[in-house]
């Protein structure tokens, strides 16, 4: 078969934070795709708001440059196990990648898990080490232990061999040497040209592409996005769409774009090899073939890994529900934009709950189901959300449960306090190693329910410092696991507006999680107790006027600064009889039974049940 040589299809692959985006940044400047005036600053391919603010990528996205007359389409990956589902549907547009490996952390668990995934489609990698000016760089260990990593994984002696490449992806350098400093990225580009194989091009067989990504237009409508395996596409060509239910009616292609740098650029006619946008098919789904009409070939569906979380989505029901929403937020409108999702979100699940107005909602993680919530709360819609519970399987007539391996990088001084955390949790030490620079890793194998929440104890126990990663592991019988503790919670007693002097007697109590001026209703958390069991409180609570008055007595009156916690705290904090409320403007804690007679009256029952 022959193939395209002016065209390289390269996919980056990496853990995150090991400065993918950064690199292809660099990439984009220096091929020169923008004006001497533009200012692009920096992490140009985050486009989204959310990625901006928490520093990862989420979405996968495509851009090209230009070199030495070959167009290099580059696919920029998440390094989230949790969005490992957009790393899956996209790989198969490429024919190689690159690995990027931080050089002073060296492979990571994502590192693992998008390395077998891209070697399983018999992608040929290039091994880019990356930040080799930090202090405590190795980068000879890092190469050593990623070509440990391609030969266990490796599926072909050819991907064996990868060259290495060492970059500086801030400075937009690269090397071959480490004695021999870069000053561009030549190296790198070059190194991609000679290794990653150029596509197969079958211009005379019938056209087929497979449906990597959507997206969306106001003026073209659905958008969608593959790499065309065999044949030519032209403007008004006549197509089906190959679903898993079967093959569609005929439709014609009304727009076909190729992606040039950041742009989107119609053309008439595109051949076998290259990656483009098209629209004019209404129903179109990730997964699915658009073949030529006359002689439609199906290519197999890529598969996507399984959810390992599942959380409740309902109708918000609390007295404040309905006084910030922008959206109407009924089921109905919750269902719909559920489903919406399902079309670009191809690791998520939906399904009925218990009653009409819950849906449960599965994911890889507590982080991908923490961005689709923020994601709707943005968009205006409000809705209360359970606490995060593990997917079971039945293998075998026995219940079994997700495993997941859990590495934490950290100072040498938080080890002890670590594992301690982690041995209460019921997880496994495999290994412990430290570094010159007085840092740890530790790495443990626990059941994916003993980690939740463990992500911001973690993140109190390091000051801030330590990082945690994680990665699927498979599936292992079910086991006791020792209970966790929590203090009980101080719930309003009292609906209105929390006030100073209400205030005041709460943090004598506990830990306070709202300030004066907010509304409160019956049943919301508004802090944490500091002992076991729930307490009931009045922060409406106002002070009763007399003629009598102390010159000093309401100035010595202090409030310490309320805990404001983030979503993904505030799913790990609550309990199974907690729920969280998300509104467009913040979110709120809440019990499910808000009335706390109706809250005992339950758990005293529940007490005689267990009895």
């Amino acid at each position: 078969m022959s193939r395209r040589a002016d065209l390289r299809n390269v996919a980056i692959v990496a853990h995150v934070d090991h400065g993918k985006t950064t690199l292809v940044d660099a990439l984009l400047k220096q091929s020169r795709v923008f004006a001497a005036h533009e200012q692009v600053g920096e992490l140009i391919m985050d486009s989204n708001d959310l990625e901006r603010e928490k520093g990862i990528t989420i979405l996968a996205k495509t851009t090209s440059i230009r070199y030495r007359g070959v167009k290099l389409n580059i696919i920029d990956t998440p390094g989230h196990a949790d969005f490992g589902g957009e790393v899956e549907r996209v790989l198969g547009m490429a024919d190689g990648c690159l690995l990027l490996v931080d050089a002073a952390e060296g492979p990571m668990p994502q590192t693992r898990v998008v390395l077998r995934q891209a070697l399983a489609l018999g992608l040929r990698p290039i091994i880019v080490v990356n930040k080799i000016d930090r202090i405590n760089a190795d980068p000879a260990q890092t190469v050593e232990l990623t070509h440990d990593l391609l030969l266990e994984l490796a599926t072909d002696a050819s991907q064996l061999d990868a060259p290495v490449v060492y970059t500086n992806g801030r400075e937009g350098t690269a090397t071959l040497a480490l004695n021999n400093p870069g000053t561009t990225l030549e190296p790198l580009l070059d190194t991609i040209l000679s290794h990653v194989p150029p596509p197969p091009a079958d211009p005379d067989a019938p056209f087929q592409m497979l449906v990597s990504n959507l997206d969306h237009d106001n003026y073209s409508g659905r958008l969608a996005l593959g790499r065309i395996n065999k044949g030519v596409l032209r403007v008004g060509q006549a197509v089906v769409v190959c679903t898993a239910d079967g093959i569609g009616a005929r439709q014609r292609i009304s727009t076909v774009l190729t992606v040039e740098a950041l742009q989107r650029l119609p053309v008439e006619e595109v051949a076998a090899g290259e990656i483009v946008y098209i629209t004019g098919l209404a129903d179109v789904a990730i997964g699915d073939t658009v073949a030529d009409a006359d002689d439609p070939v199906p290519l197999p569906r890529p598969e996507v890994g399984e959810p390992t979380l599942r959380m409740q989505f309902s109708v918000n029901q609390s007295p404040l529900a309905g006084r910030e929403a922008t959206l109407s937020s009924t089921s109905r409108q919750l269902r719909a934009r559920l489903q919406r999702e399902l079309l670009t979100n191809v690791a998520l699940r939906v399904a009925d709950g218990p009653t009409a107005d819950i849906f449960e909602v599965s994911g890889r993680g507590e982080l991908h189901l923490a961005i689709l919530i923020e994601t709707m709360r943005r968009e205006g819609y409000e809705f209360e959300v359970s606490r995060p519970a593990v997917i079971t399987r039945e293998i075998d007539g026995r219940r079994h449960e997700p495993v997941e391996e859990c590495i934490i990088d950290c100072d040498a001084e938080a080890v002890g306090a670590i594992a301690e955390t982690l041995g209460s949790r019921g997880a496994h030490m495999q290994s412990m190693r430290t570094d010159a620079a007085g840092r740890a890793r530790l790495t443990h194998h626990a059941p994916t329910r003993a980690l939740i929440g463990l992500r911001s104890q973690i993140l109190t126990l390091t000051r801030g410092t330590g990082v945690m990663s994680t990665r699927l592991l498979g599936w292992e019988r079910w086991r006791n696991l020792p209970p966790t503790t929590r203090n009980g919670v101080l719930t309003a007693s009292q609906p209105g507006t929390a006030v100073a002097y209400g205030l005041l007697g709460l943090q004598e109590r506990g830990q306070p999680f709202i300030g004066p001026g907010t509304a409160v209703y019956e049943g919301m958390i508004v802090g944490l107790n500091r002992r076991p069991g729930d307490l009931h409180l009045n922060v409406t609570k106002q002070k009763q006027k007399t003629n009598i008055r102390s010159s000093t007595e309401d100035a010595t009156v202090r409030l310490v600064p309320a805990r404001t916690m983030s979503l993904e705290e505030s799913l790990d904090f609550i309990e199974d009889d907690e729920l969280v409320e998300v509104s467009p403007k913040g979110i709120r804690l809440r019990k499910r039974v808000l009335n706390a007679d109706e809250r005992n009256k339950i758990r005293k029952r529940d007490k005689v049940a267990a009895g």
